[in-house]
Protein backbone atom coordinates (compact mmCIF):
# COMPACT_ATOMS: atom_id res chain seq x y z
CA UNK A 1 0.00 0.00 0.00
CA UNK A 2 2.82 2.42 0.86
CA UNK A 3 4.61 1.65 -2.42
CA UNK A 4 1.37 2.23 -4.36
CA UNK A 5 0.80 5.56 -2.62
CA UNK A 6 4.40 6.60 -3.28
CA UNK A 7 4.07 5.70 -6.96
CA UNK A 8 0.83 7.66 -7.25
CA UNK A 9 2.45 10.68 -5.56
CA UNK A 10 5.38 10.48 -7.95
CA UNK A 11 3.09 10.38 -10.98
CA UNK A 12 1.13 13.31 -9.59
CA UNK A 13 4.33 15.32 -9.09
CA UNK A 14 5.46 14.56 -12.65
CA UNK A 15 2.08 15.67 -14.01
CA UNK A 16 2.22 18.83 -11.89
CA UNK A 17 5.76 19.48 -13.11
CA UNK A 18 4.53 19.38 -16.70
CA UNK A 19 1.60 21.64 -15.81
CA UNK A 20 3.99 24.21 -14.30
CA UNK A 21 6.54 23.98 -17.11
CA UNK A 22 4.07 24.00 -20.01
CA UNK A 23 3.58 27.81 -20.25
CA UNK A 24 7.36 28.35 -20.32
CA UNK A 25 7.71 25.61 -22.95
CA UNK A 26 5.10 27.32 -25.13
CA UNK A 27 6.79 30.70 -24.65
CA UNK A 28 10.23 29.52 -25.77
CA UNK A 29 8.93 27.72 -28.86
CA UNK A 30 9.63 30.63 -31.23
CA UNK A 31 12.92 31.35 -29.49
CA UNK A 32 14.08 27.75 -29.87
CA UNK A 33 13.01 27.69 -33.51
CA UNK A 34 14.91 30.95 -34.04
CA UNK A 35 18.07 29.40 -32.56
CA UNK A 36 17.75 26.36 -34.80
CA UNK A 37 17.34 28.60 -37.83
CA UNK A 38 20.38 30.63 -36.78
CA UNK A 39 22.51 27.48 -36.53
CA UNK A 40 21.68 26.49 -40.11
CA UNK A 41 21.94 30.03 -41.49
CA UNK A 42 25.38 30.41 -39.87
CA UNK A 43 26.74 27.60 -42.01
CA UNK A 44 26.92 24.98 -39.26
CA UNK A 45 25.58 21.47 -39.75
CA UNK A 46 22.00 21.00 -38.53
CA UNK A 47 23.06 18.49 -35.87
CA UNK A 48 24.90 21.23 -34.00
CA UNK A 49 21.47 22.59 -33.02
CA UNK A 50 20.43 19.73 -30.70
CA UNK A 51 23.99 19.54 -29.35
CA UNK A 52 23.96 23.22 -28.36
CA UNK A 53 20.47 22.87 -26.92
CA UNK A 54 21.17 19.72 -24.91
CA UNK A 55 24.70 20.37 -23.65
CA UNK A 56 25.01 24.16 -23.42
CA UNK A 57 21.36 24.76 -22.45
CA UNK A 58 21.87 28.41 -21.63
CA UNK A 59 19.43 30.32 -23.82
CA UNK A 60 21.03 33.64 -24.73
CA UNK A 61 24.52 32.15 -24.47
CA UNK A 62 23.62 29.63 -27.15
CA UNK A 63 22.80 32.42 -29.59
CA UNK A 64 26.15 34.03 -28.86
CA UNK A 65 27.94 30.70 -29.04
CA UNK A 66 26.66 30.02 -32.55
CA UNK A 67 28.25 33.24 -33.76
CA UNK A 68 31.49 32.52 -31.93
CA UNK A 69 31.69 29.02 -33.41
CA UNK A 70 30.90 30.29 -36.88
CA UNK A 71 33.67 32.90 -36.53
CA UNK A 72 36.12 30.29 -35.13
CA UNK A 73 36.64 32.41 -32.00
CA UNK A 74 39.40 31.33 -29.57
CA UNK A 75 38.43 29.34 -26.49
CA UNK A 76 39.49 32.19 -24.18
CA UNK A 77 36.98 34.52 -25.82
CA UNK A 78 34.26 31.89 -25.60
CA UNK A 79 35.03 31.27 -21.90
CA UNK A 80 35.00 34.98 -21.03
CA UNK A 81 31.77 35.56 -22.95
CA UNK A 82 30.15 32.64 -21.15
CA UNK A 83 31.21 34.02 -17.76
CA UNK A 84 29.81 37.47 -18.47
CA UNK A 85 26.53 36.29 -19.98
CA UNK A 86 25.79 33.58 -17.38
CA UNK A 87 27.21 35.36 -14.34
CA UNK A 88 23.68 35.90 -13.07
CA UNK A 89 23.26 32.16 -12.49
CA UNK A 90 25.62 32.41 -9.53
CA UNK A 91 22.90 34.19 -7.58
CA UNK A 92 20.08 31.81 -8.47
CA UNK A 93 21.16 29.27 -5.84
CA UNK A 94 20.31 31.79 -3.11
CA UNK A 95 16.58 31.10 -3.45
CA UNK A 96 16.28 28.06 -5.73
CA UNK A 97 15.02 25.05 -3.69
CA UNK A 98 18.08 22.92 -4.42
CA UNK A 99 17.96 21.62 -0.85
CA UNK A 100 14.82 19.70 -1.85
CA UNK A 101 16.74 17.76 -4.52
CA UNK A 102 18.40 14.82 -2.79
CA UNK A 103 20.95 12.56 -4.41
CA UNK A 104 24.26 13.62 -5.96
CA UNK A 105 23.21 12.77 -9.51
CA UNK A 106 19.84 14.53 -9.30
CA UNK A 107 21.42 17.55 -7.62
CA UNK A 108 24.07 17.76 -10.35
CA UNK A 109 21.40 17.69 -13.08
CA UNK A 110 19.23 20.23 -11.27
CA UNK A 111 22.23 22.57 -10.99
CA UNK A 112 23.00 22.11 -14.70
CA UNK A 113 19.37 22.69 -15.71
CA UNK A 114 18.94 25.81 -13.56
CA UNK A 115 17.94 28.14 -16.38
CA UNK A 116 16.23 31.51 -16.08
CA UNK A 117 12.86 29.91 -16.77
CA UNK A 118 13.34 27.08 -14.27
CA UNK A 119 14.41 29.61 -11.66
CA UNK A 120 11.41 31.83 -12.32
CA UNK A 121 9.04 28.86 -12.04
CA UNK A 122 10.45 27.73 -8.68
CA UNK A 123 10.99 30.93 -6.68
CA UNK A 124 7.55 31.28 -5.14
CA UNK A 125 7.01 30.40 -1.46
CA UNK A 126 5.22 27.17 -2.41
CA UNK A 127 8.23 25.98 -4.44
CA UNK A 128 10.29 25.70 -1.25
CA UNK A 129 8.15 22.67 -0.42
CA UNK A 130 8.23 21.05 -3.86
CA UNK A 131 9.41 17.47 -3.96
CA UNK A 132 12.53 16.38 -5.82
CA UNK A 133 10.34 14.69 -8.42
CA UNK A 134 8.39 17.85 -9.15
CA UNK A 135 11.48 20.06 -9.41
CA UNK A 136 13.29 17.62 -11.69
CA UNK A 137 10.11 17.19 -13.76
CA UNK A 138 9.87 20.95 -14.30
CA UNK A 139 13.50 21.19 -15.37
CA UNK A 140 13.46 17.97 -17.39
CA UNK A 141 10.32 18.84 -19.36
CA UNK A 142 11.64 22.30 -20.13
CA UNK A 143 15.03 20.87 -21.17
CA UNK A 144 13.40 18.32 -23.50
CA UNK A 145 11.09 20.97 -24.95
CA UNK A 146 14.00 23.30 -25.63
CA UNK A 147 15.96 20.61 -27.44
CA UNK A 148 12.89 19.71 -29.51
CA UNK A 149 12.20 23.35 -30.46
CA UNK A 150 15.80 24.04 -31.47
CA UNK A 151 15.96 20.84 -33.50
CA UNK A 152 12.69 21.76 -35.21
CA UNK A 153 14.11 25.16 -36.09
CA UNK A 154 17.19 23.55 -37.62
CA UNK A 155 15.01 21.19 -39.65
CA UNK A 156 12.82 24.01 -40.91
CA UNK A 157 15.61 26.56 -41.25
CA UNK A 158 15.61 26.55 -45.01
CA UNK A 159 11.81 26.90 -45.17
CA UNK A 160 11.42 30.02 -42.99
CA UNK A 161 11.55 33.17 -45.16
CA UNK A 162 14.14 35.81 -44.22
CA UNK A 163 11.51 38.53 -43.86
CA UNK A 164 9.98 36.93 -40.75
CA UNK A 165 10.70 39.22 -37.79
CA UNK A 166 9.94 39.24 -34.07
CA UNK A 167 11.15 35.80 -33.00
CA UNK A 168 13.85 37.39 -30.87
CA UNK A 169 11.21 39.18 -28.76
CA UNK A 170 9.82 35.89 -27.42
CA UNK A 171 12.23 35.70 -24.49
CA UNK A 172 11.53 39.34 -23.52
CA UNK A 173 7.79 38.69 -23.55
CA UNK A 174 8.33 35.55 -21.47
CA UNK A 175 10.19 37.40 -18.72
CA UNK A 176 7.64 40.21 -18.68
CA UNK A 177 4.93 37.64 -17.94
CA UNK A 178 7.10 35.88 -15.32
CA UNK A 179 7.79 39.22 -13.62
CA UNK A 180 4.06 39.97 -13.54
CA UNK A 181 3.37 36.58 -11.97
CA UNK A 182 6.15 37.15 -9.44
CA UNK A 183 4.58 40.48 -8.47
CA UNK A 184 1.22 38.78 -8.01
CA UNK A 185 2.83 36.39 -5.53
CA UNK A 186 4.95 38.91 -3.59
CA UNK A 187 2.63 41.94 -3.85
CA UNK A 188 5.53 44.35 -3.36
CA UNK A 189 6.73 47.21 -5.56
CA UNK A 190 9.96 47.77 -3.64
CA UNK A 191 11.79 44.84 -5.22
CA UNK A 192 10.90 45.70 -8.86
CA UNK A 193 11.80 49.35 -8.27
CA UNK A 194 15.10 48.34 -6.67
CA UNK A 195 15.85 46.01 -9.61
CA UNK A 196 15.06 48.77 -12.11
CA UNK A 197 17.30 51.21 -10.23
CA UNK A 198 20.19 48.72 -10.21
CA UNK A 199 19.73 48.13 -13.93
CA UNK A 200 19.83 51.86 -14.71
CA UNK A 201 22.95 52.40 -12.59
CA UNK A 202 24.66 49.41 -14.25
CA UNK A 203 23.72 50.77 -17.68
CA UNK A 204 25.42 54.06 -16.84
CA UNK A 205 28.53 52.25 -15.60
CA UNK A 206 29.00 49.90 -18.55
CA UNK A 207 26.63 49.00 -21.36
CA UNK A 208 28.73 45.95 -22.31
CA UNK A 209 28.74 44.46 -18.79
CA UNK A 210 25.41 45.81 -17.64
CA UNK A 211 23.87 42.47 -16.59
CA UNK A 212 26.52 41.19 -14.14
CA UNK A 213 26.93 44.69 -12.65
CA UNK A 214 23.16 45.03 -12.19
CA UNK A 215 22.90 41.58 -10.61
CA UNK A 216 25.78 42.36 -8.25
CA UNK A 217 24.21 45.66 -7.20
CA UNK A 218 20.83 44.02 -6.74
CA UNK A 219 22.09 41.16 -4.61
CA UNK A 220 24.30 43.52 -2.61
CA UNK A 221 21.33 45.80 -1.92
CA UNK A 222 19.16 42.88 -0.83
CA UNK A 223 21.94 41.61 1.43
CA UNK A 224 22.34 45.01 3.08
CA UNK A 225 18.58 45.31 3.54
CA UNK A 226 18.44 41.84 5.08
CA UNK A 227 21.22 42.53 7.58
CA UNK A 228 19.69 45.92 8.32
CA UNK A 229 16.37 44.34 9.26
CA UNK A 230 18.13 41.73 11.40
CA UNK A 231 20.01 44.41 13.36
CA UNK A 232 16.80 46.35 13.94
CA UNK A 233 15.04 43.19 15.10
Amino acid sequence: MTATRSSATRRSDIAMGWHIAMPACAAVLPLGVALGVLVVKSGLAWWWAPIFAAIVFAGSMEFLLVGLFAAAAPLTQIALSTLLVNFRHVFYALSFPLHRVRGAGWKAYSTFALTDEAYALTTGPAAQRFSRTRIIAIQGFFHACWVACVTLGAALGSLIPPWVRGLEFAVTALFVVLAMEGHRVQRSLRIPILALGCALVALLISREHMLPIAMGLFVGSLTLAYWGRRRVA
